[in-house]
């Protein structure tokens, strides 16, 4: 598999998400949460089509302890980049209270995940970057952490963020029906000051491929998207996953794709698409104009009314 560079670091462009290892994760989730030998099989295929890197956290259920346990049984505790992010923190509180939320978030996280130090750890709310990222940085002076980052959800703060300098590496979604981050020059700007830029939600957390009868009525604007879009895949020999993730991976300054699985098949597809490479420029420019800006209701799940409940990391 491609891989790219960040700092010391190696990444296979397609890193995996585990969110799914810990909880009930996505609105076209047909399985439920793997059990601990589908997990481990789930990391194990991934690792062998060439993945190097994954995505946790402390808010997804049991999905640290699960992604250690295989690490270790699998021997890749060594072999593979550890992505996982503290708990989300209110608002206001004093540094010295803050310093130990954080260190407490990471040294159980670094338990659960048999690490001696994160690689990578991230702030789970845009909000909490911009006030505490010093307590990171701390952590990152005494060797538990490697880089410091923050997952994002919307365009300006992301921008503030990226124009502070103090975020090393941001998760963002983004995806064919979401490209809120790729036309506001987000992304452009983010690679060119040398951050890390880690796409997820890239199917929209299965809104993408979820049958048009069972779209919740709130969400029925992205329906005659999805057509256009499945209309450009048909004309150009390959279904609408493939059209997804090539579309992204044509997207200069994107370091990683974070996709998650339920399985194993679904692990051994996502591995094919990457191998597909870009889109050729004529269709990219398509997709691209096919999609309008659409609302931020539809962009953002934590907006929809209706979710599967566990979905949602502890304290968002």
């Amino acid at each position: 598999m491609e891989t790219t560079r960040f700092a010391e670091l190696t990444l296979s462009r397609l890193m995996l998400g585990t969110a799914q290892l810990g909880l009930t994760y996505g609105i076209a989730n047909r399985r439920g949460q793997p059990s601990y030998e589908e997990a481990r099989a789930i990391i194990a295929a991934a690792f062998e089509g060439g993945v190097n890197c994954l995505d946790t956290a402390a808010g997804y259920g049991t999905s640290e302890e699960v992604v250690g346990r295989a690490l270790a049984d699998l021997g890749l505790v060594d072999k593979v980049t550890v992505v996982s992010k503290v708990v989300p923190i209110a608002e206001g509180l004093p540094p010295a209270k803050v310093d130990a939320i954080v260190e407490e978030s990471v040294t159980q996280s670094l338990a659960k995940l048999r690490l001696d130090a994160l690689p990578i750890c991230m702030f789970h709310m845009d909000s909490n970057m911009l006030e505490y990222a010093d307590s990171l940085y701390r952590l990152k002076e005494k060797g538990l952490v490697g880089h410091v980052g923050v997952s994002v959800n919307f365009p300006d703060v992301t921008r503030r963020i990226v124009r502070s300098g103090r975020a090393e590496a941001v998760q963002l979604p983004t995806s064919v029906l979401d490209q809120r981050f790729i036309k506001g020059g987000i992304i452009r700007e983010g690679a060119e000051r040398g951050v890390a830029l880690f796409a997820r939600s890239i199917y929209l957390q299965g809104l993408l491929f979820v049958p048009e009868e069972e779209v919740l009525p709130e969400l029925a604007e992205v329906i005659p998207v999805r057509r256009r879009l499945a209309s450009l895949a048909a004309e150009a020999g390959m279904e609408l996953a493939e059209l997804a993730v090539r579309y992204l991976l044509g997207v200069d300054g994107i370091t990683c794709l974070v996709v998650g699985a339920e399985s194993v098949e679904q692990v051994r597809k996502n591995v094919r698409l990457v191998a597909g490479g870009p889109l050729d420029s004529d269709l990219a420019e398509a997709v691209s104009e096919a999609v309008p800006d659409l609302p931020e209701t539809i962009l953002f799940p934590r907006m929809w009314s209706k979710r599967i409940p566990d979905a949602r990391p502890a304290g968002r």
